[in-house]
């Protein structure tokens, strides 16, 4: 079934409160995936390149992390450890070699980007938003998914966002029946997928089509003529986020909208502690039709 959640702040006085609202908005959503959660921040930028990794051996796979990658760099590498994952800021010129140190620690790499942090583990909504304090982060605009897995095991690495590309990451609400054919088909044009998770396949068609150079818009169209299957999409981007749903459309989905921020939700109960829901516009996505905002 799988709950989503999605906002982006158009004011800039609510960017402390991205984390709390978010967290609120997909703890709603429990009842729709138990099986595992995680959000996808875009904050501040920093000089450097962000890495979010995680490990199920937090204890000892971060020990020792910062001295290495520093003295394999040469340069000082900040490292972020929060529970089971870790915030790395690479130099830039540093990135192909300081991501290869990462792997060679078997640390698992949820996302790269200027501004995406993805936090994501096995667990309820409200363990996994106090285990990495989301509540606390700040940011211009996030997404986030609480499970049911029906395409794959319950894993960290079966749990959404899926990242394929700096700074993008999907969540998803349905099952592509092509995924297998697809992810082929993207193997060969360089995007190897990690998972058996379709989402992920998805992620990585989108990300595809950006780097042929569409737009976020063009590459959300391209989802309705090339993915077969159903499924509610949400995709951020550095610059915000854009949403699709598939031409028969049984996923649920609504959207609200005031001068201060856009929100999406599976269900429209996730939006009743937004500032001033009680005046905003809200509506449910059309079937087939792409919705966007960006900075």
């Amino acid at each position: 079934m799988c709950g989503i959640v999605g906002l982006f702040l158009k004011q800039e006085n609510l960017r402390p409160r991205l984390g709390d609202m978010l967290t609120d908005m997909l703890i709603t959503m429990t009842d729709r995936g138990p099986d595992s959660a995680g959000i996808a921040i875009y904050g501040d930028e920093t000089d450097g390149l962000k890495v979010t990794v995680q490990s199920d051996d937090a204890a000892s796979a971060f020990d020792g992390l910062q001295d290495d990658l520093t003295n394999r760099l040469g340069t000082s590498v900040p490292v972020k450890v929060l529970d089971t994952h870790a915030i790395i800021t690479l130099p830039r010129d540093k990135r192909d070699e300081g991501l290869a140190c990462l792997e060679e620690r078997s640390l698992r790499i949820m996302g790269v980007g200027d501004a995406m942090e993805i936090f994501k583990e096995v667990g309820l909504p409200k363990d996994v938003a106090d285990r990495f304090g989301i509540r606390a982060m700040q940011g211009s605009h996030g997404i986030g998914h609480t499970r049911m897995a029906t395409e794959s095991a319950v894993t960290t690495l079966g749990a959404h966002p899926f990242s394929t590309a700096d700074d993008q990451c999907l969540v998803h609400n349905g099952s592509l029946s092509n995924h297998n054919q697809m992810r082929r088909q993207l193997a060969r044009d360089g995007f190897v997928t990690k998972t058996e998770n379709d989402t992920e396949v998805g992620a990585a068609y989108i990300s595809s089509r950006i780097a042929k150079g569409d737009t976020l818009g063009e590459a959300l169209e391209g989802t309705l003529k090339d993915l077969d299957g159903f499924f509610t999409f949400v995709m951020g981007t550095k610059n915000g986020f854009g949403v699709v749903r598939d031409p028969i459309a049984c996923k649920p989905a609504v959207m609200a909208e005031t001068d201060d921020y856009v929100a999406f939700a599976s269900e429209y109960r996730a939006f009743a502690d937004l500032p001033g829901i009680d005046s905003a516009r809200i509506w449910e996505p059309e079937p087939a039709t792409v919705y966007f905002w960006e900075r």
